[in-house]
């Protein structure tokens, strides 16, 4: 008996948040299909003019405007940026240096500082518990 091979798909929404860009930014015709896995690579290795200049100028969705300032999407909502930015309005942020930005990223730093140390200690932890075994 052969078992017959489906096609897997994904919504739009899924596809855009997998290639990092705003979905309401997409073209028409990608938000209302549906995306096979063969045309998200595709998308991902060949990227159409449409999707190359939405990675370089957005508007860009909130977890690629953390990224690029250095602070994590909580801190961008404590700090009341909720809407999608170009790269223009990111690097305006940048340049302006408000106060909440500097404090998210010393935030961002102290986060990740302590995120290393507990995975160096649970390596540390592993390392002995794998000691000579009689």
């Amino acid at each position: 008996m052969k078992s017959h091979q489906t096609t897997q798909t994904m919504k739009a929404a899924t596809a855009a948040k997998k290639l990092g860009v705003y979905l309401p930014a997409t073209p028409a015709a990608f938000q209302e299909g549906v995306v096979t896995r063969a045309e998200l690579n595709e998308l991902q290795t060949n990227p159409p003019e449409w999707l190359q200049e939405l990675r370089r100028t957005g508007p860009h969705p909130r977890p690629v405007v953390a990224a690029k300032l250095g602070v994590s999407i909580a801190g961008l909502a404590r700090a009341g940026v909720t809407e999608a930015l170009t790269t223009e309005q990111i690097e305006a942020l940048k340049d302006s240096g408000p106060e909440w930005l500097e404090k998210e990223r010393s935030t961002q730093a102290e986060v990740r500082k302590e995120a290393a140390r507990l995975k160096k200690r649970d390596a540390e932890r592993a390392e002995q518990d794998q000691g000579p075994r009689y």
